[in-house]
């Protein structure tokens, strides 16, 4: 999505109070819906197996089946296995600062569009595992790993790298099938937004694609990616699925909407940091991903207009097959010196200062309020 009507321009501004420690996002008060996101997560595992085993052949899947059983005990195993569940808190805080009554019938439509954003993301982060081949997912092997391994030692025939990215974009899709499930018996208006949301994240990982080999380094492209696939699915639209639910009223919306867009911008902009200079030990991925990758983020556009000698050589290199093993850590340095770094930490404070001015005096209720700024703060300054 672009950026809401009447939004604030960006602006500087003094950083909000950075939380202390590390670890996964904060979910304060947010148990209410989670507890039960996880419940109907666990509903739908259930369902899915029993429908699963009366359609899949006897026994066990060949070369996969003594690692990781049959796709639908794969997936759940990963739903419940881990995540910092960003998207349900936000769809919880955009009931909540809407009106919405928890444990009503409302509460119970915000539950399932909460899982359901749950089960899209790990949809989306199979799939990207596979397009980016990253080998490693919160600290494990990816799921395409995990399935070329198992080829590999069961002496399967064919090639096993192809056979895991293969078992992979399943597993991806028979998340996708059971998101949309989940969002089946909601009311109409929330239904149409899903699909916008999913259509809008397809967008964005296509644009990302192209984008890298095209090898873009203009700014208005990697705004619109971070946009389409990180801040727009994460923030901005599980917020407005919430409102939704709870009935929300136009100035209620739109407030969330402003909020959900300079906050959007902050956590996209977190996961470009993360992705450069990111501790591989606290995020579980490789650190310097998106450089080796040569994704058009924020970071990348600033380094090809600053970096010059040697590092700008690396970045003519990486994603090529004329890399070399010391170009990322060469990058990761120079970005630093070159003072991108920085630059990025700054813009994060500005837009979550900016996304907190939204919350003053805006239309929604104070406990609402109160969960977004905890969460926003949470999500601005997490290092996973």
């Amino acid at each position: 999505m672009g950026r809401a009507a009447g939004a604030p321009a960006r602006r500087r501004a003094a950083a909000p109070a950075r939380p202390s420690g590390r670890g996964p996002v904060a979910r304060p008060g947010a148990s209410a819906t989670l507890d039960r996101v996880d419940e109907l997560l666990r509903e739908e595992s259930t369902w899915v197996e029993q429908v699963w085993s009366r359609l899949a052949p006897a026994g066990p899947p060949d070369l996969i089946g003594s690692q990781v059983g049959d796709l639908p005990t794969w997936l759940h195993a990963l739903l419940a296995g881990g995540g910092k569940r960003i998207r349900p808190q936000m769809c919880h805080w955009g009931f909540v600062a809407s009106g919405g009554a928890l444990g009503s019938r409302c509460h119970d439509h915000v539950v399932r569009a909460a899982a359901a954003l749950e089960t899209l993301h790990l949809f989306a982060l199979v799939h990207d595992d596979v397009m980016d081949q990253s080998a490693e997912r919160r600290g494990r092997a990816s799921a395409h790993v995990v399935a070329s391994e198992a080829f590999r030692r069961g002496g399967g025939h064919g090639e096993a790298d192809r056979f895991g990215e293969n078992i992979a974009v399943l597993l991806g899709d028979l998340a996708h099938c059971e998101a949309d499930r989940m969002v089946h018996p909601l009311p109409s208006e929330m239904r149409d937004y899903w699909y916008e949301l999913n259509l809008e994240l397809i967008v964005g990982q296509r644009a990302d694609l192209t984008g890298a080999a095209a090898r873009r380094t203009d700014l208005a492209h990697a705004e619109s990616v971070a946009a389409l696939k990180s801040g727009s699915y994460t923030i901005e639209r599980p917020l407005q699925l919430g409102a939704l639910a709870a009935g929300a009223d136009p100035g209620q919306r739109a407030a969330l909407a402003t909020f959900g867009w300079h906050l959007g911008r902050a956590f996209a902009w977190r996961d470009d940091v993360l992705g450069v200079w990111g501790d591989h030990q606290v995020t579980g991925k490789p650190s310097g991903d998106d450089l080796r990758e040569g994704k058009t983020t924020l970071i990348w556009v600033l380094g090809a207009e600053r970096l010059t000698g040697g590092a700008a050589a690396a970045m003519e290199r990486v994603g090529t097959p004329a890399a070399r093993p010391e170009d990322v850590p060469l990058m990761q340095e120079a970005l630093v010196e070159a003072g991108i770094r920085q630059e990025l930490e700054d813009r994060i404070a500005e837009e979550l200062a900016v996304a907190e001015d939204v919350l003053t005096d805006a239309p929604l209720t104070p406990d609402g309020v109160d969960g977004l700024r905890a969460t926003a703060r949470a999500i601005a300054w997490r290092d996973v």
